[in-house]
């Protein structure tokens, strides 16, 4: 569908919603409640694809002030995160600026640290958000507490935990035994996990889909062959050294939880005189520039991130004008990506 912006001239003039109404030839109360996504009222999808189409092609987007005054909200959600380096969250939070930015939204990007349960309401209070998506805070029994002390909806991604509906995850545990049944299909039996936090929800389930791929193969679980490494490269280059200093027999595959992980790993394995993938093939889960970088180029189990935070975000704004009661999701859209560093055991 093609509009032509009518022939006056508007100069340097922002559009108005009234604009966007005469161009798709509706009265500005139906422009407005398409715009702000008013699922109340109907109409015929093609108005709404008239009204979207006009709004695009004059380049308008609504006044957040006006709107925050009309309505007595900031039209701005935060998000809280563990890390601003990690390629994992720079995802979630590219799908959840998309999400927001469709919606008429603001995000306000928040580096919350693990043990930071008091942040959750000083972000909410001192920026007047209208809606809070988690994706920190590992501890299940200040998580709960920390988000309902904000008085705002909110969404965790990324994990469960006892007492909250409202969550989106990702089906880690699948994507695990994808991980670990691609190095025992290579003919891999002596595969190492370099773990998450020590009884996390994601480190629970990543460990569970390594011991069901393990089952699955016929491989007996070896206990010194799994190391708690986080979610760092710190982590990961710590907990490989510790593997490979257990026994004079190294890994000949490594599992590991994340890209910052496995990068760690292959530092280790490097400075240890071991090429990754003549003598140890590596393989992590998530994907991104990082893995494409990486010498050799990791094989991966990519993992829909980004919709995860697309999805949050949706979910969240559909919390905050109540066409939703709760929110609960698995995505399990995950995919084996191939690349240098796995191969077969040497002999």
């Amino acid at each position: 569908m093609t509009m032509t912006i009518p022939p006056k001239d508007r100069g340097n003039r922002r559009a108005s919603l009234a604009d966007v109404a005469r161009l798709a030839g509706v009265d500005t109360s139906t422009a407005s409640r398409v715009l702000n996504a008013d699922r109340n009222h109907r109409m015929r999808p093609e108005t709404r694809e008239r009204v979207t189409e006009a709004a695009k092609t004059l380049g308008y987007s609504p006044n957040p002030l006006a709107r925050a005054l009309r309505t007595a909200r900031s039209f701005s959600l935060g998000i809280a995160v563990p890390q601003l380096v990690s390629p994992v969250f720079e995802q979630i939070i590219a799908g959840a600026q998309a999400a927001a930015r469709e919606r008429g939204y603001g995000l306000l990007i928040a580096h919350v640290p693990e043990n930071g349960a008091e942040a959750f309401e000083q972000l909410t209070a001192a920026n007047r958000v209208d809606g809070l998506l988690a994706a920190s805070l590992d501890d299940d029994k200040a998580l709960g507490p920390a988000l309902e002390n904000t008085g705002v909806p909110f969404v965790v991604l990324n994990r469960k935990a006892a007492g909250i509906t409202n969550c989106i995850v990702l089906d880690t545990r699948a994507a695990a035994y994808l991980a670990v049944q691609h190095l025992t299909a290579l003919g891999h039996r002596r595969i190492a996990h370099l773990a998450g936090r020590a009884g996390g929800y994601n480190a629970n389930d990543r460990l569970a889909g390594y011991q069901d791929a393990l089952a699955a193969a016929g491989i007996a679980m070896d206990p010194p062959l799994i190391q708690n490494a986080g979610y760092t490269v710190e982590g990961g280059a710590a907990a490989m050294q510790a593997i490979l200093a257990r026994s004079d027999r190294p890994p000949t595959a490594v599992f590991a939880a994340t890209l910052l992980s496995a990068a760690g790993a292959m530092s280790t394995l490097r400075d240890a005189g071991l090429d990754v993938p003549k003598d140890v093939s590596i393989i992590s889960l998530h994907d991104g520039i990082l893995a494409e970088v990486m010498n050799p180029a990791l094989t991966t189990v990519r993992l829909p991130a980004r919709e995860m935070g697309y999805e949050g975000t949706t979910a969240l704004i559909d919390l905050i004008d109540g066409r939703r009661d709760n929110v609960a999701r698995v995505l399990d859209q995950n995919e084996l990506v191939i690349r240098r560093s796995t191969a077969p055991p040497r002999g």
